[in-house]
């Protein structure tokens, strides 16, 4: 986050939010200052006032259509959305329809990589025949975020990581411009044989990205904490009932029909990508630790003594982060 200014009521209050962290005897006032959220002369810092673009796989797994609802909202710097692993270009135009319909017309949507998935994709039909396929290109579309402030950009990262290795292969300044936090990896999978899936589904472009990416200070969310049960929406959710609710706004079906069809092959969606978004946004009930990783030629991470220098998401408080994402929906 950079120096803090002595007097800044905005880097004291994250302080003392993180400060369990370091020791244990802190872990009330640390809880109490994450549920209580910041106090009203708590300003947002500088990178939350940054741009945002959001790279995602939307159509498959639904927690990054309600991540982009979430961002639709409550992030008025939301600039752009890139789809990752595209489906023919279907990918954005759901996505371009979920902006339109949750109030944010004024966002770009480009279609990303398309690395010949036909695999999860679950939103044919949730939008309109005459949604148009989405136009333009992505390195032009994210120079020109740049190009708009003099700061930082917020990259928030919901799929493979196809897009930011394009980047930095064509234009590594613009790389250099970007706080990168990315949802992805993971220490301790739960499937040991192969890498977590936004790793595997394009490892070449993560292996050779990450060590690229040192130098910015990526931040990782790593599938360890964001494949937990207690952050997932299933049908007796009470955010999911809410969705079919009379008089609930024109996203809520949406979301409600995407989430049918994905709990027609699993019990729910757990809210990886939405996990993702807030810390990107800054928000004090994730903890992170500044860790060292190597990855294998399958994607696969490990700690590495002598690998790259990440900081990786080590524990969530996933009681406050539902309440969260509860009055975001609201």
């Amino acid at each position: 986050m950079g120096s803090r200014d002595e007097g800044d009521p905005t880097a004291d209050w994250l302080a003392l939010t993180g400060l369990s962290e370091f020791a244990d005897e802190f872990a009330d006032l640390s809880d109490s200052l994450t549920s209580g959220g910041p106090p009203p002369e708590v300003g947002p810092p500088v990178s939350v006032r940054a741009p945002m673009i959001i790279d995602t796989d939307a159509g498959g797994d639904p927690d990054d259509a309600v991540a982009l609802v979430v961002a639709a909202r409550r992030v008025p710097e939301l600039a752009l959305v890139v789809t990752s692993d595209e489906y023919g270009g279907e990918r954005a135009r759901f996505v371009r329809h979920l902006l339109d319909v949750a109030g944010r017309p004024d966002v770009k949507v480009v279609t990303g990589s398309d690395l010949g998935n036909s695999r999860l994709y679950v939103v044919d039909g949730l939008f309109p025949d005459d949604v148009p396929k989405q136009q333009g290109d992505l390195v032009e579309a994210v120079a020109d975020v740049c190009a708009s402030t003099a700061g930082p950009v917020r990259w928030v990262g919901m799929g493979p990581l196809s897009n930011l290795a394009r980047l930095q292969d064509e234009r590594p300044e613009l790389v250099a411009k970007l706080l990168v936090t990315q949802m992805g990896g993971a220490i301790n999978y739960r499937n040991p044989s192969q890498a977590e899936h936004n790793f595997r589904m394009d490892p070449d472009a993560v292996i050779r990205l990450l060590p690229a990416l040192e130098l910015w200070g990526p931040t990782f969310v790593v599938s360890d904490v964001t494949f937990n049960p207690a952050i997932e929406i299933t049908a007796d959710s009470p955010i999911y009932r809410r969705w079919a609710e009379p008089g609930a706004p024109p996203w809520a079906p949406i979301l409600k029909q995407h989430c049918d069809r994905w709990m027609e092959r699993y019990p729910g969606t757990m809210q990886h990508d939405g996990l993702t978004l807030a810390a990107a946004m800054l928000w004090p009930g994730i903890r992170f630790s500044r860790e060292r990783v190597a990855l294998d030629h399958l994607g696969r991470m490990t700690l590495a003594e002598d690998g790259t220098e990440i900081s990786m998401s080590v524990s969530v408080d996933y009681a406050a982060f539902m309440s969260w994402l509860d009055a975001t929906l609201s």
